[in-house]
């Protein structure tokens, strides 16, 4: 027999605790610090930096740059401006069908389902309230037993988020907070995660009532920029940030582009009761901005 101290541990234990270490490292790291270097690198000009970065990118995702505006990956200018690109006209499509509620990003679906009492599911064992992700507890009275989609964007996917209908903008929060990864595996053991993370929060108003669009940023996530107003995030913030858009008469339109992240976060959708029917989604199952998400009732 083998001595115990030449047995191999299984491979599964061996993931177990390097994630266990990942996990730990992501409480402890400065989040801010890391995320502000790697906004000054995305945005580095420098032929080498901005080379090396994109061309980790492509070695490591599959991104299917036929479908990018400018095709060719040494044309950009910055990483980030390899990271936000635009896509071909015709890349992506609405659904046929005007009463179609789209789907807002390309990625996988992290969750989605009944807001149930407030609260929101985010993994086993693990939800949190509409009121602590959207920092209004009055606001998120209209999500109460409503419904919810949130959508995880790889590094692979396009990086600009649209609108699943068409709205006039009310107000925005920008909620300062942690910086932690969004992936599969921390989102699994981070309890309250999109609640915690820094994030910002827009409120619409439609003809079948208020739509909430949440811009959850996630480890290295450098910023987030909206249609009206530009960036966001930064600049970071130590309170909580509202902006009253309120006769303004921002509306932006079905299908439209709405904001953007830097790098793969999640964004989440939240409807009221009774104005929506969403499709069924499995967990992790792919979207494609323009399909079908539902219908409005």
């Amino acid at each position: 027999l083998e001595s115990g101290c030449h047995r191999k541990r299984p491979a599964y234990l061996i993931e177990t605790n390097a994630m266990k270490i990942s996990i730990v490292a992501q409480y402890m790291l400065p989040h801010r610090f890391l995320s502000r270097l790697a906004y000054y690198l995305a945005h580095s000009k420098t032929p080498w930096i901005k080379r090396t970065f994109i061309n980790t990118i492509l070695a490591n995702f599959d991104v299917n740059m036929s479908e990018a505006l400018d095709p060719n990956p040494d044309n950009y200018e910055s990483f980030n401006a390899f990271f936000t690109r635009s896509l071909k006209p015709g890349a992506r499509v609405a659904d046929a069908n005007p009463q179609a509620l789209l789907l807002p990003a390309d990625g996988k679906v992290s969750q989605c389902g009944k807001i149930a009492e407030g609260r929101i599911f985010q993994a086993k064992g693990h939800d949190y309230t509409a009121a602590e992700l959207i920092g209004d507890a009055e606001l998120a009275k209209a999500y109460e037993n409503g419904q919810f989609m949130n959508i995880y964007l790889s590094p692979r996917d396009y990086h600009r988020v649209h609108m699943p209908w068409t709205g006039t903008l009310t107000e925005t929060l920008h909620v300062p907070g942690r910086l932690f990864s969004v992936s599969p595996a921390t989102v699994n053991e981070v309890p309250r995660l999109f609640a915690r993370n820094e994030r910002l929060v827009c409120h619409f108003d439609t003809d079948f009532g208020p739509m909430c669009m949440v811009m959850v940023g996630a480890m290295l996530v450098s910023g987030v920029a909206t249609v009206w107003n530009g960036v966001n995030i930064p600049k970071y913030a130590n309170q909580p940030k509202k902006l009253d858009f309120r006769g303004q008469n921002i509306s932006v339109a079905r299908f439209t582009e709405m904001a953007r992240f830097n790098y793969g976060s999640t964004v989440i959708v939240l409807f009221p009761e009774g104005s929506v029917n969403l499709d069924a989604f499995a967990h992790q199952a792919p979207t494609l901005l323009g399909d079908r998400m539902g219908t409005v009732i």
